[in-house]
C-alpha cells in the first residue's frame, strides 16, 4: 500500500467529511506523489492540505460559501512555491466562512469537530487545515490568520502554527478577510516540519522582506513578558500556563509581568470598530446580493460582514490613529522583552456552547490573538501539555510566543527551547534558511560562548553556530587588552589548527559590530579546516609581534 493509499484509508476510516471541501481523487494525488519522490526537492513527498480561501489551480475556491466558489486558473504563490519544492496538494479544507470566525463551526459544509473529542470545536477559521494535520490526513497545511485563525486551531489541536511577520509570505491568490492584516500560516505536527515549510514560503517571497533589523536568534538568557492577569482562564488553564512559565524559567528565561490592557483594547477594535469594514470591502457586495439559502451563507458571518458597511472613511481613519496610539503604549509596556508569552486560547468550548452563543464564544476565543496582526507581531503557537476538564476529558493546551515584526527567528528559537530544551544544539530558523542576509563569523577568544564579550553578538541577535577549527596554518598570541584577547595570526610555516566557535549574524548586525570594534582587533578572512573561508578575527603583523606567543590551539 502506498503512502497516499494509507492516507486515503485513514480519511475513510475517520469519517470526517467536514474536514475537506474538496478532496482530490486518490489516483491523481498518488501519481503526483510518486513523481515528487522521483524528482526530489526540499519538500519531496510532503502532503499539503490548503485552506479553501487560498487558490489551487483547477480547484474551486469557495471560502466555505458554495455560491461564491470559482475554479482557480493558477495557484496562489504560496501554493505554487510549496509545489515547486515537491509538496503535493491533497485537497481544499473547510473553514469558518470567509475566514470570519475562530470556532470552526460557521460553514455550510459542516462544523469541523475537534480531532479528539467530536463534541468540541476545532478552532478556526483554519479549522479543516488544523484537523487534517492532527488526524494525519496531511503532513502540513496552509492556513490564514487575521485574528488568530491559524493560531487558535493549532492550539486546540495540539499542533504547531507559525504566523509570520506581515508581508513575508505573499497573500496574492488569498481571498482577503482584512487585507491589511492577513497572513498565510503554516500548520504542522511539529516545529521542524513547520520551520522547513516556512523557509520555502519565505524564500520565494521576492525581494527579501525580512527588515533591516532582523535577528537570527534570541539571547542566551532571553527576557519573556507574561501577562500580569489572565482574563478568561479558569483554574486548571491558569495552572497549565503557570507550568509553561516555570518551564521557561527552568531553561534560562527571565520573566517580567506586563499589563495586557493596551493589547486587549486594540484587539476589540478588530470587530467592534471601523477596522471590520475591511471585511465588507472583501466580500460585502457579494453577501448583500446573494440568496442566503441558495448560496449557502452562514447567518452569523453574513450579519457581521453586512453590518460592517455602516462605517465611514473618516471613522476608519480615526480608528487607525487610535490603533497607532495603542501600539505605542503596548510596545512601551513590552519594553526590553524579547517576546510575549500568552495562552493560545482561553478554553476549549463545545459545539453546543457555540450554537447557543455564536458571537459571544467566538469573541472570547480571540482574547489572546486578536491584537497580534494589528500590531504586526510575528508569532508561533506550540503545544504545551494538556488540561484535565471537569467532565473528565482532556483538552490540549497551547502557548503562543509573540514578538515585534521581523523577530520571526527569535520566536522560533524560543519555541525550540521551550519545546525541547536549550541543549538540542544550534539550528538556523526559517528566516535564515530562507535567505535573510547573514554572515558567519569565526571567533577564538572572549567572544566564544560564555566569554566576557559573548553579549556583543547575542545582543545583536546573532545565532551561536557551533565549534569550528581553522586550517592548520594559524597560531595564537596573547594581546595586551582588557579583557584579555587572543590574536589569530596566519603563519603557514609553523601554524596549527586552532579551535574556536562561530556566530551567524545579520549583515546589519555585523556592520554595527564592526563600527564599534576597538583596536587592535580586526575582521578579515579565516580559512577553516573544511576548506571554507569565513569572516573571522585576526590581527596585523605589528600587533602580533607585540603579543605573547601562545603554545596552544585554544584560547
Amino acid at each position: 500500500m502506498s503512502r497516499i493509499d494509507e492516507i486515503y484509508a485513514r480519511i475513510e476510516a475517520a469519517d470526517r467529511p467536514e474536514v475537506f471541501v474538496t478532496l482530490r481523487p486518490r489516483e491523481e494525488v498518488d501519481r503526483e506523489h510518486r513523481a515528487s519522490l522521483a524528482a526530489g526537492g526540499r519538500l519531496a513527498g510532503v502532503v499539503v492540505a490548503v485552506k479553501d480561501n487560498v487558490d489551487v489551480a483547477g480547484l474551486p475556491t469557495t471560502a466555505a460559501c458554495p455560491g461564491f466558489g470559482v475554479v482557480a486558473d493558477v495557484d496562489a504563490p504560496a501554493v505554487a512555491v510549496l509545489r515547486a519544492a515537491g509538496a503535493v496538494v491533497i485537497g481544499k479544507t473547510n473553514l469558518d466562512q470567509f475566514a470570519t470566525g475562530l470556532v470552526g463551526t460557521r460553514s455550510p459544509y459542516g462544523a469541523v469537530r475537534d480531532s479528539r473529542r467530536p463534541d468540541r470545536i476545532s478552532g478556526g477559521s483554519s479549522s479543516g487545515s488544523a484537523v487534517a494535520v492532527a488526524l494525519g490526513f496531511a503532513d502540513i497545511a496552509i492556513g490564514t490568520d487575521t485574528a488568530g485563525s491559524g493560531r487558535i486551531p493549532a492550539g486546540l489541536q495540539g499542533i504547531v502554527g507559525i504566523k509570520p511577520t506581515l508581508g513575508v509570505v505573499s497573500t496574492v491568490g488569498v481571498l482577503p478577510a482584512c487585507a491589511d492584516y492577513d497572513a498565510v500560516t503554516i500548520l504542522a505536527p511539529d516545529l521542524a516540519s513547520a520551520d522547513r515549510a516556512m523557509a520555502v514560503l519565505a524564500e520565494a517571497a521576492g525581494p527579501r522582506p525580512f527588515g533591516a533589523d532582523i535577528r537570527l536568534a534570541a539571547p542566551e538568557q532571553p527576557m519573556l513578558a507574561v501577562p500580569a492577569d489572565l482574563p478568561g482562564l479558569d483554574r486548571s488553564w491558569r495552572e497549565a500556563f503557570a507550568a509553561s512559565v516555570r518551564r521557561a524559567e527552568e531553561v534560562g528565561f527571565r520573566i517580567k509581568h506586563v499589563d495586557l490592557e493596551p493589547f486587549l483594547t486594540a484587539a476589540r477594535l478588530l470587530y467592534d470598530d471601523a477596522l471590520v469594514a475591511e471585511r465588507y470591502d472583501a466580500v460585502g457586495q457579494f453577501i448583500d446580493s446573494a440568496d442566503a439559502e441558495r448560496d449557502g451563507l452562514d447567518p452569523t458571518v453574513a450579519r457581521i460582514i453586512s453590518a460592517a458597511n455602516r462605517f465611514s472613511a473618516v471613522e476608519l481613519l480615526a480608528t487607525r490613529r487610535r490603533l497607532d496610539r495603542l501600539r505605542s503604549v503596548a510596545m512601551n509596556e513590552l519594553g526590553d522583552a524579547d517576546a510575549l508569552l500568552v495562552p493560545t486560547a482561553p478554553r476549549h468550548p463545545t459545539i453546543a456552547e457555540v450554537d447557543a452563543d455564536p458571537v459571544g464564544v467566538n469573541s472570547e476565543m480571540g482574547v489572546y490573538t486578536n491584537f497580534c496582526n494589528l500590531f504586526d507581531l510575528c508569532g508561533i503557537a506550540i503545544p504545551a501539555g494538556t488540561v484535565a476538564e471537569p467532565d473528565g476529558t482532556v483538552s490540549q493546551f497551547g502557548i503562543t510566543l509573540l514578538a515585534r515584526a521581523h523577530r520571526d527567528a527569535v520566536v522560533t528559537d524560543l519555541a525550540r527551547r521551550l519545546s525541547i530544551g536549550p541543549e538540542a544544539g544550534p539550528s538556523a530558523a526559517w528566516p535564515e534558511s530562507a535567505g535573510a542576509p547573514s554572515v558567519e563569523v569565526a571567533v577564538f577568544g572572549a567572544h566564544m560562548r560564555g566569554g566576557p564579550l559573548t553579549h556583543e553578538f547575542a545582543d545583536r541577535g546573532a545565532r551561536w553556530s557551533g565549534e569550528v577549527r581553522t586550517a592548520p596554518a594559524y597560531r595564537l598570541v596573547a594581546l595586551d587588552t582588557v579583557p584579555p584577547k587572543p590574536g589569530l595570526v596566519r603563519d603557514p610555516a609553523v601554524g596549527r589548527s586552532i579551535s574556536g566557535e562561530s556566530w551567524t549574524v545579520s549583515t546589519t548586525g555585523l556592520g554595527d559590530f564592526l563600527a564599534h570594534l576597538p583596536a587592535p582587533m580586526a575582521l578579515g578572512q579565516v580559512e577553516l579546516d573544511d576548506g571554507r573561508w569565513v569572516v573571522g578575527f585576526g590581527c596585523s603583523a605589528d600587533v602580533a609581534a607585540a603579543g605573547t606567543p601562545l603554545d596552544r590551539t585554544r584560547w
